[in-house]
């Protein structure tokens, strides 16, 4: 029955019972002609009081009536075995043909870009690779002019950023702190100020992932404290922000690298209940994405709604993310960031107890971005807390299942 429509299920299964329509509709209290509605198709199965009471009256658990896959594979055990492997590799030798640089930027921008589409199965068969071309890359290049060594220091960087903010996603804490701690060691050898900033956004990000949130929250701030005015200002040498993750560096019209890690600094005092700091820090983004338009100013409101959320204002979080999501600014955000976002408004309101909602925050995550649901341990524990409420939308009883969470 896999793949089959759940009326057609339903109907195989009344079947196998042994039922007639008429007698399966007594048995649910209902018409032989709601059954003959659902069993068509004409009448979908949209809540989970209904769903559960079919499954029960078939004799059979809710995942059976719903599972569109059977034994779905944790696709991302394979791949963190890998990237921690990558990780392991003290010594990396120079070569006598040495990666071209080029091409190492080719392939960063291609890992860049499937983050931004939170395609992390992809990732993690890609960054292992990746992440030993960088570091080849930079062994060859004190040799060489220190332009080239500069540009070889920003790939390591960004490889080393990239892979902790994926092991964070897939709920690798500890070893997305380690990654992170790697790229911020290379940042901080350059002296660069502008670079260490950018190391430092999957820095706070792997640091608010294990607990340690004032430890992020200084990190961020003195990374901003630091930054050149030219680069402060900017607006395409950063990493725009959600609650629950950081792209890589954007394209045009991204929020500046002063707006990410002030949102860091900003997230990590909500987390730690801090309401002073908290409004202080999201004024000082908002004011800095004044400068650079709709992305900045859309990943502030998004980090408000988080924000106000996690300190308890729920009435007022709910508020700003309708106004949020029906904005025009809504659409320019990454497909990751938009999900992860939508994952953090699944959160709100089931603390709030509205599981309607909770459950269709959660399948806009899942249109949005496929992979930031079924591939992250923790929006799979979400979608399984939820879809124990009967108040829950039909839709989100099919993913559960999908999951294996029911």
């Amino acid at each position: 029955m896999t793949g089959l429509p759940v009326g057609r299920r339903v109907a195989q299964w009344r079947v196998r019972r042994n039922m007639t329509q008429q007698q399966f509709a007594d048995r649910l209290g209902k018409s032989k002609s709601w059954v003959d509605k659902v069993e068509r198709g004409v009448r979908p199965l949209d809540r989970m009081s209904n769903l559960r009471e079919v499954a029960e009256a078939l004799r059979i658990d809710l995942e059976v009536l719903l599972a569109e896959r059977v034994g779905q594979p944790d696709v991302a055990v394979a791949g963190v075995a890998r990237v921690r492997a990558a990780l392991a590799r003290y010594h990396v030798e120079a070569s006598s043909r040495p990666p071209d640089v080029a091409q190492v930027r080719a392939r960063l921008d291609h890992a860049e870009q499937s983050y931004r589409h939170a395609r992390y199965p992809v990732l993690l068969g890609l960054l292992p690779g990746l992440l030993d071309a960088a570091r080849e890359a930079r062994v060859a290049s004190p040799g060489r002019v220190a332009d080239e060594l500069a540009v070889a220091d920003e790939l390591l960087v960004a490889a080393y950023g990239l892979v902790a903010l994926v092991l964070v996603k897939v709920g690798q804490g500890e070893l997305a702190w380690l990654a992170a701690d790697r790229g911020m060691a290379v940042a901080l050898a350059t002296d660069d100020a502008r670079l260490a900033g950018v190391a430092t956004v999957p820095l706070s990000q792997a640091l608010r992932a294990v607990g340690r949130r004032r430890s992020a929250m200084e990190t961020a701030l003195v990374a901003a404290r630091r930054l050149p005015p030219r680069e402060a200002a900017g607006g395409d040498l950063s990493q725009s922000e959600s609650a629950e993750g950081a792209p890589p560096p954007g394209g045009d019209g991204a929020p500046s690298l002063r707006v990410t890690l002030l949102l860091q600094a900003a997230l990590a005092a909500a987390g730690r209940g801090d309401e002073r700091r908290l409004a202080a820090l999201l004024d000082q983004a908002e004011a800095a994405a004044a400068v650079g338009g709709g992305f900045g100013r859309a990943s502030v409101e998004a980090a408000r709604v988080v924000a106000e959320a996690a300190v308890g204002d729920v009435r007022a979080a709910t508020v700003r993310h309708d106004r949020l999501v029906s904005g025009e600014q809504w659409r320019w955000l990454p497909p990751e960031h938009r999900a992860a976002y939508l994952l953090d408004v699944a959160r709100v309101h089931a603390l709030a107890g509205d599981m309607a909602r909770a459950g269709r925050a959660l399948l806009d995550a899942e249109r949005t971005a496929r992979s930031e649901v079924h591939d992250r341990p923790a929006a799979r524990d979400l979608v399984a807390t939820v879809a124990r409420y009967a108040a829950a939308p039909a839709g989100l009883a099919r993913l559960a299942a999908a999951l294996h969470v029911t």
